[in-house]
């Protein structure tokens, strides 16, 4: 029995869960969205994935992505909710011996960008935003420190958190990160009407920072769109886009649209990859959507 699921600070929350309630021994297996959709994973019976699409290998299934949706019967639980934690939170909980409500609202508040402009621009005076920006999702160097947040989230409250010595050390990094990543956002994005555009290909290493950031700079775009290297694999373009959490006018359910671009994700939020032969067709029909900003439900 392993806990398969991704590496962002919603991942790690369900983890963290999914560990005190079940007699799970394995490490857990991280991976990305894009590659489970696309059937890259290796999936076992016993398996309990979270916060990443179905596969029907698995034992039990929890997830809130709108895009990920199934019409098969499965054990679990989906829902459109603000966090998948949450999810596996409600499902397990009479079998907590510790109050996780305080980790649950928090991971609620971030993953679905709850934020005020005041924890966008000073996340170092909001200990549960700090600490979710030291969980990076793209750098599996990282996999030691997600575990060990894991474990640490597990036993501890958020101030004994960040009281261990290498989660303290992070949090420093990301303070002044954020520093440099405000100015480099400057320098690589551009606003066409009211979509704001980074485009990071010229990086050899994406630079990381506040995904919150961009919506406080660019007050009049509704949506951001951030175009990048798969830092693993440079022949696939990754392609994030999210809804303003300040300029709340954009009209496009961004996991239906990325959906038809080899991604998914939530009806505010998501991200795609595909190969870069597929950039200049796919990038400009993205845009062209969002420029258009109109109504796509099914």
């Amino acid at each position: 029995m392993r806990i398969v699921t991704r590496p962002d600070f919603d991942g790690v929350v369900c983890a963290a869960l999914i560990y005190e309630a079940e007699n799970v021994k394995e490490p857990v297996k991280w991976v990305e969205p894009n590659d489970m959709q696309k059937g890259h994973v290796d999936v076992h019976e016993g398996d309990i994935i979270a916060n990443l699409p179905y596969d029907e290998r698995c034992t039990l299934w929890f997830d809130h992505h709108h895009t990920n949706k199934i019409d098969k019967p499965f054990i679990g639980s989906f829902k459109i909710a603000p966090s998948a934690a949450g999810i596996v939170f409600e499902y397990y909980k009479d079998k907590f011996q510790r109050d996780y409500s305080e980790l649950i609202k928090e991971t609620d508040k971030i993953d679905s960008a709850d934020l005020s402009l005041d924890e966008v621009l000073h996340p170092e005076k909001y200990d549960y935003v700090l600490l979710s920006m030291t969980v990076l999702d793209c750098d599996e160097d990282d996999e030691l420190y997600w575990n060990r947040l894991v474990d640490l989230l597990r036993k501890f409250d958020i101030k004994r958190v960040l009281q261990d010595p290498e989660v303290k050390a992070r949090c420093d990094a990301v303070v002044e990160m954020n520093k440099e990543y405000k100015e480099i956002l400057q320098e690589n994005t551009k606003l066409m009407q009211h979509v704001s555009i980074t485009d990071f290909r010229s990086f050899d290493k994406t630079p990381a920072g506040n995904r919150f950031l961009v919506y406080s700079m660019f007050p009049e775009a509704v949506v951001s769109v951030n175009i990048r290297y798969d830092n693993n694999d440079k022949e696939k373009v990754a392609v994030s886009v999210g809804h303003s959490i300040f300029n709340r006018n954009c009209n496009v359910n961004v996991g239906l649209m990325l959906s038809n671009f080899e991604g998914g994700g939530h009806r505010g939020a998501g991200s795609c990859r595909f190969h870069v032969s597929k950039a200049e067709d796919y990038i400009p029909k993205i845009l062209d959507i969002l420029l258009k900003n109109q109504e796509n439900e099914d």
